[in-house]
């Protein structure tokens, strides 16, 4: 049987799902251990090797934890019901596998051995940060990487050796053939020092740095900032308005919006409204994707709280929105009556050709005398 991932989650369509953890007790006495019968599927869902959920039970229990790859058994020592190792688990999911943004488990791990540090970054919404490294399990997360990352602790590793190898002077004796062997060592970035090392005059010095700030002004606005509030306003509307007749791009801008509300919330959150009007009257949204984002709260580009906040506080705005187009769909039913009541006059006098309400005839009986006498 399946069950959610992310247990707190109660949707039966919830797409994460994993097995339901299987725990077999063996032995007696000091020898009795948990065999944790399914490790290997649990971990597949999770995406995490089957040995870290393993030690996470261990490190919650106190208890010694054993490791038979080749036969996929992982044991926990003592005696533990299926049912607490699962509650246990949805701790380690909290801690370790859960993106702390948008709670989907679409994360990877990243190890850091030099700075002994433990990145997360996860796939469905973008997010990249660090774990906290205090809890037991980093310290094995960190000595057992892993295998996406084993690669690149590896090429570490042989980096470090190159470079003693260099400082004790092994590879002195093949300096004559180093060219048509090693050559495509320096694609790694070994010999970086080596090329700035060619030149080390003042004069060479000075021409470099001047080469780096030339590249640093493209990635500045000092520029922009210079000119009037007028032209910056015309440069970001010249930016944004590929919006223009795009619906789609139009659903992208609203998301990079939130964004941008997300950064600098204490700014933007009270503006929301006003910031959504002028982009309507600018053309750079339409009526009918307006009212589509507002008709759901996504928690795409930013967390679902602070989804809400910001379309309560474009509710003003969307209110306003829905009355203004009932008011014009009103107006537009008033025309068309109007247009029945309305007739051509003719006349050979007139040179312009004029157009008349009708009114309606009276009636002859009303306009005619009743004679009593002939009745």
């Amino acid at each position: 049987m399946s069950v959610n991932v992310n247990r707190s989650v109660s949707d039966q369509f919830y797409r994460y799902k994993m097995p339901r953890l299987i725990a077999k007790v063996e032995g007696k006495g000091n020898g009795i251990k948990t065999v944790i019968v399914n490790m290997v599927d649990v971990a597949k869902a999770l995406n995490r090797p089957p040995t870290y959920p393993t030690k996470f039970f261990g490190c919650e229990l106190g208890a010694q934890t054993q490791f038979d790859v080749k036969n996929d058994r992982y044991i926990v020592n003592g005696s533990h019901e299926a049912n607490k190792l699962q509650d246990m688990l949805d701790g380690f999911i909290r801690k370790f596998v859960l993106c702390p943004e948008c709670d989907n488990p679409e994360t990877d791990l990243h190890i850091n051995p030099k700075k002994q540090t433990i990145g997360n970054s996860c796939k469905a919404c973008g997010y990249r940060g660090m774990l906290d490294t205090r809890h037991k399990l980093c310290t094995f997360i960190l000595k057992n990487p892993p295998e996406n990352e084993s690669g690149s602790v590896k090429k570490e590793k042989e980096k470090k050796n190159r470079k003693k190898d260099k400082e004790n002077g092994s590879n002195s004796g093949e300096a004559g053939q180093r060219n048509d062997i090693d050559a495509p060592d320096a694609v790694d970035g070994d010999d970086d020092d080596e090329d700035w090392a060619e030149e080390t005059t003042a004069e060479a010095q000075r021409r470099r740095m001047e080469e780096i700030s030339e590249h640093a002004k493209g990635l500045t606005l000092s520029d922009d900032l210079e000119k009037t509030l007028e032209e910056r306003v015309n440069m970001f509307y010249n930016f944004v308005k590929f919006c223009h007749n795009d619906k789609k791009a139009q659903k992208y801008l609203l998301g990079g919006f939130e964004c941008l509300v997300k950064l600098h919330q204490s700014q933007l959150l009270p503006r929301v409204s006003i910031i959504l009007k002028d982009l309507y009257d600018s053309d750079l949204l339409e009526e009918d994707v307006i009212l589509a984002w507002a008709e759901k709260v996504s928690k795409k580009y930013v967390s679902k709280e602070l989804a809400k906040e910001i379309h309560a506080k474009a509710e003003p705005f969307v209110k306003w929105l829905k009355e203004a187009e009932e008011e014009s769909e009103g107006s537009e039913e008033e025309d068309v009556e109007d247009e029945d009541n309305v007739e051509v006059v003719y006349s050979s006098s007139a040179r312009e050709l004029k157009m008349e309400t009708a009114k309606p005839e009276k009636a002859e009986k009303e306009e005619e005398d009743i004679d009593i006498d002939a009745i």
